[in-house]
């Protein structure tokens, strides 16, 4: 059955960060992951984790600044060694959370950047996954519905990985920017399973609780993860319409929530 991780920088946003590890823990989850940890000591982060009982199973590199609408350094031009700097943070990190999953996020760029950046972006990701490959950590990269983003596209993120062949840079799919730029969801995904390293999921329209409100057919995609023996992550990364606790009726029958029982059927 699906393996669920709750991402800590959406969900249960109801208490401080460092205390959102155990908040997920008290309800059921066994695996988080969040955006940017770096706001706080990896040493805390690790602490809050391992007192928690859960593992860290996905976090990003450093976004650049992310207060002036920077969301990724991988395919900005003549910012090689910043981006390089930013790795070695983020390895850090994992080295402390024991982490083995980094998204690597590549940036958003004005439409006479893109053809410059191609190259950039190449370039830094073979770095990126030489470095955390010797640390034991998977780098993923991920196409976002996002105005301007370098990557928006799964098929786009599927080329680049199979031109570059690196066998330590995975896609991480989400299912909510898929659905609004691609679409054809069972079909990439059986197509292309073997280079996802990571999964999250998110409803659509917004990017609310992967439930019975939204255009996805949740019930027939969690059954087709499990047909196709997918044995990773899969991230809940979404927006809680009336607070994170009250709205995992979603997950109740793979033993999330507040009160939830695992139906017999769900336990083998």
């Amino acid at each position: 059955m699906p393996r669920f991780s709750a991402n800590v920088s959406m969900l249960f946003t109801e208490v401080p960060f460092l205390e959102r590890f155990a908040a997920a823990a008290e309800v059921g989850f066994q695996g988080v992951e969040c955006q940017f940890p770096y706001h706080c000591d990896a040493n805390d982060v690790a602490d809050r984790i391992a007192m928690a009982g859960v593992s860290l199973v996905l976090f990003n590199a450093p976004p650049g600044d992310f207060a002036a609408g920077e969301r990724g350094l991988a395919a900005m031009p003549g910012r090689e060694q910043e981006f390089r700097d930013s790795i070695e943070v983020a390895l850090g990190y994992a080295d402390m959370t024991e982490c083995t999953r980094m998204h690597v996020m590549a940036g958003c760029l004005s439409e006479d950047q893109r053809d410059a950046a191609i190259d950039t972006y190449l370039d830094n990701l073979v770095a990126a996954a030489d470095l955390a490959q010797a640390a034991g950590v998977q780098i993923l990269i991920e196409p976002l519905s996002m105005p301007g983003y370098f990557l928006s596209r799964p098929d786009q993120a599927v080329e680049i990985i199979r031109h570059l062949g690196h066998k330590n840079i995975a896609l991480q799919y989400d299912f909510h920017h898929a659905q609004r730029m691609q679409g054809n969801l069972a079909e990439f995904f059986e197509n292309n399973m073997a280079l996802i390293g990571h999964i999250q999921v998110a409803g659509v329209p917004g990017r609310h609780e992967p439930d019975k409100l939204g255009e996805i057919n949740w019930t027939f995609i969690f059954d087709m993860l499990d047909a196709n023996g997918y044995d990773g992550w899969v991230g809940a990364e979404y927006n809680p319409r009336n607070g994170t606790v009250a709205g995992l009726g979603w997950a109740k029958d793979w033993g999330i929530g507040a009160k939830a029982e695992v139906p017999a059927a769900k336990r083998k």
